[in-house]
């Protein structure tokens, strides 16, 4: 699941007057000249950020990311990575180190990769088949801790597999020489390529191999090569000589050198962001979105609306239902309280319409994710409580007290905030709401371990790439249904015959074919009232008055830092 990003609250009619201002293409500096690819190498670019660019490690084993992420991407290449456009197409998978996003044979259980000519590691040293397939395996080492969880469960061998530091290889991924890769999978995996873009796919030297120690110097094989690192206050990045934009088509690498700093307040971020005095006219952030102070200076500042983006990460906030405890084990309860919810209210409650979008559908309302626009329970945008008190009356709920619990935090999406407008909209329909608050620590494994899990609950679901599966499938699938913690399929739902469409699609290797199938599945699921989705969140971010080429792209809702410019 991709990292939630907080919205912070405002007032909707602020954000009303703000909303015109916002932009989600490649944009030129206000200072005047337009962006030039051809000519936009040099200057320092500075990033300031509330996290740091891994939140832990700077290894590329532990790093839990896909496309890349932002900052790790300049460092880290894979074999293969975002498309890196603005729009729509930035959802596709592109090649990076392999020569295209993989051939699949086998129904989708062999995938075989070709490296490009000319790669090399910050040193010269030639990059091969044989540090992909090393810096892969080094990623289920239990030293190494932190990465995505796929490997383990789709390469034969991977569940049993401890890493290679004691001579082991995993047989599942094969090198028959030096350009050459295959990855054997135990089920038909048609979204491989996209997974082949997190960070685990890194190729690492075997002999500058430090294990933990690694992450002190890791050795780069993209455009940058660390300079210093200082874990949650700094990093320093400069040039890789032996990168180029002949052996590298996906990214432009325009500043010479990048300076983050991490630890920073989000009021401080985008106050600097929006003074862009000295250095912070050469600035962005990948992790901090508009303030209400911010959004109310843009609606009067030309130049403040020159440098706002708007952009859009697939993610979904919604009220979970665990179906194993009563009243939300009878379905027509679920419905009752799907009619019953203000949506409006909801977007309110996070800033009005220019940061949320009111959402009927799980699924996140991008072509990638194969949506398909549907109401399963109609109640316009502010709810039928009159349909919601005839079902429970259906019921024999017809005075129905419930408790719903929510992560404490005014700017966070599942805050008290959101619970109060459910709450409010909930008593219009005849139910009564008591609100639960958990601490920021403890709410995600309240919820994710089924014995502890409340009745009903605000969450959210983003995806680590952009397609139905991994959507639909943590929260769906009956069998990942996990007892002991970290379960995402708050409702224990489990179907055998939507287990097997989940395997059905995923031998689907082409994105494009597979998409009305995660479609239909959504609305199929949606009807069962498993879940009701709330919104789709929208991101406002300002950047420096000398920063070019700016756009959130769609994979990850965040700037590009490989194609922004200083110059």
């Amino acid at each position: 699941m991709m990292p939630r990003v907080s919205v912070l609250l405002t007032a909707a009619t602020l954000l009303a007057a703000a909303a015109a201002c916002s932009s989600s293409g490649p944009a030129s500096s206000s200072a005047g000249s337009a962006f030039d690819p051809k000519s936009c190498q040099g200057g320092t670019l500075y990033i300031l950020n509330q996290t740091s660019a891994t939140d832990e490690h700077f290894d590329p084993a532990r790093i839990y990311t896909s496309g890349g992420g932002a900052v790790p991407s300049l460092v880290f290449r894979t074999l293969t990575t975002r498309k890196r456009v603005p729009g729509q197409a930035s959802t596709t998978v592109a090649p990076d180190l392999a020569t295209d996003t993989g051939t699949p044979s086998d129904d989708a259980k062999t995938w075989t990769y070709h490296l490009r000519d000319g790669l090399k590691f910050e040193d010269g040293t030639p990059i091969t088949s044989k540090d992909v397939k090393w810096g892969v395996e080094r990623s289920f080492a239990p030293e190494l801790p932190g990465g995505i969880p796929y490997l383990r469960d789709w390469l034969i061998g991977g569940a049993d597999y401890k890493g290679p530091y004691k001579g082991e290889d995993l047989d599942s991924i094969q090198t028959p020489d030096d350009k050459t890769i295959v990855f054997k999978l135990r089920k038909p995996e048609g979204d491989f390529p996209y997974v082949a873009t997190a960070t685990q796919f890194t190729p690492v030297p075997k002999a500058k191999d430090g294990g933990t120690a690694y992450e002190r110097h890791p050795v780069s094989s993209g455009p940058y090569k660390v300079q210093t690192h200082v874990q949650d206050k700094s990093l320093t990045l400069v040039r890789n000589p032996y990168w180029s934009r002949t052996v590298d088509d996906q990214r432009l690498a325009c500043p010479d050198r990048i300076e983050a700093t991490y630890g920073l307040s989000a009021a401080v971020i985008n106050q600097r962001l929006s003074t862009s005095a000295g250095k912070d006219a050469d600035a962005i952030t990948t992790d901090t979105d508009l303030s209400p102070a911010e959004l109310a200076r843009i609606s009067s500042d030309p130049n403040l609306k020159k440098r706002t983006v708007r952009g859009q990460f697939g993610y979904t906030n919604f009220i979970a239902f665990n179906t194993k405890v009563k009243p939300f084990d009878d379905v027509r309860v679920r419905e009752a309280i799907a009619y019953a919810v203000n949506r409006q209210a909801a977007v309110n409650a996070v800033g009005g319409s220019s940061l949320a979008k009111p959402a009927t559908t799980f699924l996140p309302d991008q072509a990638a994710f194969g949506y398909q626009p549907y109401d399963a329970f109609p109640a316009g945008p502010t709810g039928d409580p009159a349909k919601a008190k005839e079902l429970l009356a259906q019921a024999g709920q017809p005075n129905l007290t419930i408790t719903l619990a929510h992560r404490n935090g005014d700017a966070n999406q599942d805050g008290p905030a959101v619970a109060t407008a459910v709450q409010e909209a909930l008593k219009q329909a005849g139910i009564t709401v008591k609100l639960k608050a958990y601490d920021q620590a403890s709410y995600r494994s309240v919820q994710t371990k089924p014995a502890t899990e409340p009745g009903v609950f605000l969450s959210g679901w983003g995806a680590d790439w952009p397609t139905g599966g991994p959507f639909l499938a943590p929260i769906f699938d009956g069998r990942q249904i996990l007892k002991d913690g970290g379960n995402y399929n708050f409702a224990q739902y489990d179907d055998a015959k939507v287990n097997a469409e989940f395997d059905a699609i995923n031998k689907i290797s082409d994105p494009l074919q597979a998409r009305p199938r995660w479609g239909a599945l959504d609305a199929e699921l949606g009807r069962q009232a498993l879940t009701v989705p709330l919104f789709h969140p929208i991101y406002l971010r300002l950047y420096g008055k000398n920063v070019k080429n700016t756009y959130l792209d769609e994979w990850r809702g965040s700037y590009d830092v490989a194609m922004v410019s200083v110059k």
